[in-house]
């Protein structure tokens, strides 16, 4: 029986690009996403251009001696920035003394507690909390949380108060730390779980010993986004905090104060006489430069300690 001979064509290397149309579909849409991010690469370095400029015009020029003093009031030429840190730094810990356990408890509920049926419900509750914008928190916080919370608590604070807006900012936060935690818990493995139920655990147990330290690299991630958040919150502390033009160095968390964002605000707002007093236009940068240094330590810290804690399933 004769072999019958098949001559197979060698494949070229057009064969082997597919359709030319696909191609150039592919070709517009891979220079499309590059473009963009370009665009955002470029946008990101003028940013930070712009502020390095400024920034290096009040360094070069400013008396330090006005930025170590008794208070910010760069108009008159004084530009203490202990003042504005400390105030961001007690607004902060207040907010994170609201926003955390809150939130964790919210979190443990969700992931290990709720049913599916009231996680439904609550977790979108949550994210519409979220989505209320700042300067409503901030004008809740002036007219309810310090007549009604913080002048109860102590009789001689004042309507503008940090303790209110540190509330207000804690208020704010909490959604966002009950969200990335509960995602976080509920990324653990059911094997875990399950594993625990079987030594005996009861459910708090599981919750506490098992749940929470295999999830601790999210949870950590929850807390230093929330503190970054706290830290350059503006509208709330604005309105809730009270120093407007200017404030003296303070600890008293129920007197007004300043924080880096709500003394930019204040202080950018009509530009023609921030530009004819002095410094006071380059302070601001200097202020925006600070801030933007004490965020991206935060997130270089929790980058390098999720990688270091992380655990992978």
């Amino acid at each position: 029986m004769a072999e019958s001979t098949r001559v197979d064509t060698p494949l070229t290397a057009t064969d082997l690009r597919g359709d030319p149309r696909r191609q150039r579909r592919e070709r517009v849409v891979r220079r499309a996403f590059l473009a963009a991010a370009t665009v955002s690469v470029v946008i990101s370095a003028l940013i930070v251009l712009s502020l390095a400029r400024e920034t290096f015009t009040f360094v070069t020029q400013v008396d330090w001696s006005t930025v170590w003093s008794e208070g910010w009031f760069p108009r008159r030429g004084i530009y203490d920035v202990k003042t504005l840190f400390v105030g961001s730094l007690l607004v902060t810990a207040i907010a994170m003394a609201v926003a955390v356990p809150l939130g964790m408890g919210a979190a443990v509920y969700l992931a290990e507690y709720a049913r599916p049926r009231v996680r439904r419900v609550l977790k979108p509750v949550l994210e519409v909390l979220a989505g209320i914008p700042s300067v409503v928190l901030g004008f809740f916080a002036l007219v309810f949380i310090s007549p009604e919370i913080i002048q109860r608590l102590n009789d001689d604070a004042q309507l503008f108060n940090l303790a209110a807006a540190g509330v207000g900012v804690g208020i704010l936060t909490l959604p966002l730390v009950a969200s990335v935690a509960e995602d976080s818990m509920r990324s653990v493995p059911a094997a875990l779980r399950e594993a625990s139920y079987g030594m005996g655990a009861r459910k708090i147990t599981t919750s506490v010993r098992v749940v929470i330290p295999a999830a601790v690299s999210g949870l950590v991630a929850a807390f230093i986004i929330a503190v970054s958040r706290a830290i350059g919150e503006t509208m709330v502390v604005f309105i809730a905090a009270g120093a407007g033009g200017g404030s003296l160095f303070t600890t008293d968390v129920f007197s007004p104060g300043l924080t880096m964002t709500a003394a930019m605000a204040s202080q950018a707002a009509g530009t023609d006489a921030v530009k004819g007093a002095g410094l006071t236009f380059q302070s601001l940068f200097f202020v925006g430069s600070l801030l933007f240094l004490i965020t991206f330590s935060l997130n270089l810290f929790a980058d390098r300690f999720v990688r270091r804690v992380r655990q992978r399933y």
